[in-house]
């Protein structure tokens, strides 16, 4: 009996424990059911997060063209492999829908890929033991052409497709690489962003901004039918037009590429400019890059902007500047050349010809010899230091000269103790940039006025089409009076035509050139002294012409160049001076100003050849004397590399593309004309090496389709 009373109070006890669980769980269950919350968070809303879900809309990364609209960077698609090897896709399917061979897939596809097919065997078996639903192949299946796609696509292989990716391209590969820059994903975020040149500087506004889409879903992720979605479109970036001038970049690529191979320097910069409004018309340095074929980058600095040197002789316009702009100047007074000593304490300036100098001579033929001590006379005893220094000042040599560029980096003026005081006058121990010169030129060509040099031209809406800012020419000081620019233009020019002038090589047939020589000594890299040998300088010449209206402005600076026994240091520098000004002239269309015969040189208005025959189109060509490249046999037609009123010279190649192209021989074109070819024709480029063609995969007259490559091996000729 007490057995039984003690197990009906168990059994009771266990009855009241649950009565109370089922009232407090009854009760807890009614309550959210009520309030619709638990732990203050609302069940609606947290299932609606659970159900919602995000799709990024990316904006596409706006363009940036040349001055005339030109394509210079864009994304343009690619695509990325991808191989599915879930066998349980094929389950209901009458044909299989994953990779059933991997060592057969792997064996067709890895050679067009240039993979190991090894390689790919193994990722393939590998997803198919993980049990994944599908596998990528790393660096070598991404970032694939529309070409190689359709390659494999043409294969037909079980379970191999692909997803579009978009991938940054640049027209023209290594073309003002520096201006441009390229651009590359961050390395935890994947996002793209720029790394130098305009890609960097301008980056917010050619990112844009992403859009997004939200809707809801079921567990298996498929959208709900009474979702209701939240969409935010894409900003796209805006398009960037820069001042660059392609047809003068490229023909400046192409020179510099030539004297790379010749003279083999360690460093070169060539900038051109509009002399009138400080437009930047091309810009390169050597050693470059391809943005498209990024490894290891060997130069990331723009050295024309960023990499101050030691000027040399060029800088001399501006001290002869200063002396007869502050009334310390007679052209026509005498010096002693050679040699000058302030005094004991000090070491003695000598001229560049080992301090034997001239004799007695003038001023103004001092600055036509280039002479050292001419220049440091005229700082120490004509104007002094201290108003030398107020110019240097007034042309903005101790400030950056504001280029819309990434790490531009001014020079640094040493002017503490007499002798750097005295070496300043002559281009010796402080140091400027090619750009710091180019700017305080363009006020002796523009009657005393500086002006900012600039290389974006304008942005624009690429959805609307809409200007959003345009940049004008900016006049930032005005360092000399009008008079005396013009007393410097006749002093530049003497450099080039008077008796002894160090610049006769720089002169043009049909052009005026004015400029100044500059040849600098190197600092040893142990911080002791310069370098010495005929090599070891930079040589440089900063150029405008014509004479009484310059219009381009040219710094070329060339360093330590291989010379040969016959060679001088001037040689490389004034091939690519004489080049890039007289085609750049003729290109602007730009009158010559020199009494010679210019029969040879005379443009041409391209005439409007659509929709003739070949045969019209020969006969109006030939009549303006152009023998154009016909490329094909058919009888119309129906692409040309030329606008209807564009300005052509008789030197420019023509290409004329009929409607049944073939494949001409393009031994010794151009890259630019090839590129052009290329584009015309609408297939795939892939180029290697530098100057003029030696090599095409698609021979000589075969038919022409939009599936086909080309591949063209470019090397540059001897200068000789």
């Amino acid at each position: 009996m007490p057995k039984n009373r003690s197990m009906n109070r168990m059994v009771t006890f266990i009855m009241v424990v649950f009565l109370f669980a089922f009232l407090g769980i009854t009760g807890r269950f009614l309550y959210i059911q009520a309030s619709g919350e638990v732990d203050n968070v609302s069940l609606s809303d947290w299932a609606s997060d659970i159900r919602e879900t995000e799709m990024v809309l990316p904006a596409e990364r706006g363009k940036i063209l040349d001055e005339g609209g030109k394509l210079l960077a864009y994304n343009r698609p690619t695509y990325r492999l991808f191989a599915i090897v879930d066998p349980e896709i094929s389950a209901n399917s009458s044909i299989p829908l994953h990779v059933v061979d991997p060592k057969e897939t792997s064996e067709k596809i890895a050679p067009i890929i240039d993979m190991d097919p090894k390689e790919m065997e193994a990722i393939i078996i590998e997803g198919q033991k993980n049990k994944r639903f599908q596998v990528e192949f790393g660096k070598k299946g991404k970032d694939l052409s529309k070409h190689t796609m359709e390659q494999i696509k043409a294969l037909e292989l079980p379970g191999i497709d692909f997803m579009e990716d978009s991938l940054r391209y640049y027209a023209n590969g290594m073309f003002a690489s520096h201006i441009i820059g390229f651009t590359r994903p961050d390395e935890e975020t994947e996002e793209i962003t720029g790394v130098i040149g305009i890609e960097n500087k301008y980056d917010k506004i050619l990112k844009g901004e992403d859009g997004f889409i939200k809707y809801e879903r079921d567990y298996y992720n498929k959208k709900l039918l009474k979702s209701e979605d939240v969409v935010k479109p894409p900003e796209n970036g805006d398009d960037i037009y820069l001042t660059i001038n392609q047809k003068i970049q490229i023909l400046l690529e192409d020179v510099m590429t030539e004297v790379d191979e010749q003279y083999k320097p360690e460093r070169m910069s060539v900038i051109v400019m509009n002399a009138k409004t400080g437009e930047i018309l091309a810009l390169s340095n050597r050693p470059s890059f391809n943005p498209n074929e990024i490894t290891e980058l060997e130069n990331w600095y723009n050295d024309a902007i960023s990499t101050p040197v030691e000027p040399g002789s060029t800088v001399k316009m501006f001290t002869w500047a200063a002396a007869i702009d502050s009334g310390n100047y007679n052209g026509n007074e005498k010096f002693k050349s050679g040699r000058y000593q302030v005094n004991p304490q000090i070491e003695p300036i000598n001229d560049h010809n080992r301090g034997q100098g001239w004799g007695s001579i003038t001023y103004d033929e001092g600055f036509r010899r280039s002479s050292n001590v001419a220049a440091s006379r005229l700082m120490w005893e004509k104007m002094g230091s201290e108003t030398f220094y107020e110019y240097l000042q007034r042309f903005h040599f101790d400030q950056p000269t504001g280029i819309d560029l990434p790490n531009e980096k001014e020079g640094q003026i040493l002017y503490n103790w007499p002798s750097e005081k005295l070496r300043t006058a002559f281009g010796q121990g402080s140091t400027v940039t090619p750009l710091q010169q180019m700017k305080a030129a363009t006020a002796i060509v523009n009657e005393g006025k500086m002006l900012r040099p600039y290389v974006v031209k304008k942005i624009v809406d690429p959805d609307t089409g809409k200007t959003i800012k345009e940049y004008e020419p900016e006049v930032v000081g005005e360092p000399i009076r009008k008079e005396t620019a013009e007393k410097m233009i006749e002093l530049l020019h003497d450099v080039i035509v008077g008796k002894g002038g160090t610049g006769a090589k720089f002169g043009l047939e049909e052009y005026s050139v004015i400029g100044k020589t500059g040849t600098a000594q190197i600092p040893n890299s142990n911080g002791g002294g310069y370098m010495t040998g005929r090599e070891n300088y930079i040589f440089s010449f900063l150029g405008m012409a014509p004479k009484e209206d310059p219009q381009i402005m040219i710094h070329v600076s060339v360093k330590r160049p291989k010379l040969k026994p016959t060679d001088t240091g001037s040689d490389p520098v004034a091939y690519i001076f004489r080049n890039v000004m007289e085609n750049s002239l003729r290109y602007l269309e730009i009158e010559p100003d020199k009494e010679t015969d210019v029969s040879a040189v005379d443009s041409i208005t391209f005439p409007n050849i659509n929709n003739k025959s070949v045969q019209e189109a020969k006969q109006l060509l030939e009549k303006e004397g152009i023998k154009p490249v016909v490329v094909g046999n058919g009888k119309k037609v129906i692409a040309t590399n030329k606008a209807s009123d564009e300005i052509v010279f008789p030197n420019e190649k023509v290409i004329l593309i009929t409607d049944k192209p073939v494949m001409p021989d393009i031994t010794g074109w151009s890259k630019a004309d090839v590129f052009q070819l290329a584009t015309l024709l609408n297939i795939e480029l892939v180029d290697s090496g530098s100057g003029y063609a030696t090599k095409q995969s698609i021979k000589k007259g075969e038919t022409i389709t939009k599936q086909k490559q080309l591949k063209v091996t470019f090397k540059a000729p001897d200068l000789e």
